[in-house]
This record gives C-alpha cells, structure tokens and sequence, in this order.
C-alpha cells in the first residue's frame, strides 16, 4: 500500500504541473481488510511494528486528504490481470469490466 501511495502522490504531482486540472482525492482500493484497518487505526499492535514506518506515511496521507482507502473483495480485484495467471470465466469477467475487447473476436 506504501507502494502504491507514493506511486498516486507522485501521479497527483504530475498532473498538477502539467495543469491537468485539480486533483483532489484519489482512491487507493485495496483486497486485504486487515491492511486497511491497520492503516486506519492509530493504534497498532505487537506484530505490526515491523511495519509502522508505511503504516505511517499512509496514515498521514489519508489525514492529509490526498487519498483514502477503499475496499474490493478479491472476487473482483481488477488488477489481478497485471498480476496473475487468468483463464477461463475470470479473464472474461476482468476484460469485460475494463473494457478491453480483441477487435476481430469480439474477446478479451
């Protein structure tokens, strides 16, 4: 998730020197609940400490208002496509909602 937040602050950067348009908040959707809420709540727990360091700067980005978080179950996490090996019902599910069609066949 740390990852990922830089990644949109940086994107938000861009876009703003470019003269884009105003970007306000940006949604950082996430498949892991437990991820979330630790993100989320100030107060962490003994296993987490390894962790504080993005659970912070996360924290604080959402304080800030640059994102929030939300959550998608992992059923419909479309990034699952970047990430891995699909086939069958799925892949279909997955092109279908990011619109992306093979032109001749009418398939993803």
């Amino acid at each position: 998730m740390a990852s990922a937040t830089c990644e949109l602050i940086w994107l938000k950067q861009i876009l703003k020197e470019l003269q884009f348009g105003e970007v306000t908040k940006m949604t950082l959707i996430y498949d892991n609940q437990v991820a979330l809420h630790i993100n989320s709540n100030p107060v962490f727990h003994e296993k987490t400490k390894h962790i504080e360091i993005d659970c912070h700067f996360i924290r604080e980005k959402i304080i800030l208002g640059d994102i929030k978080t939300e959550f998608v179950n992992s059923n419909n996490q479309l990034a699952d496509i970047f990430t891995k090996p699909l086939q069958g019902p799925k892949i279909d599910y997955i092109c279908n909602k990011l619109g992306a069609y093979d032109q001749l066949e009418g398939e993803c």
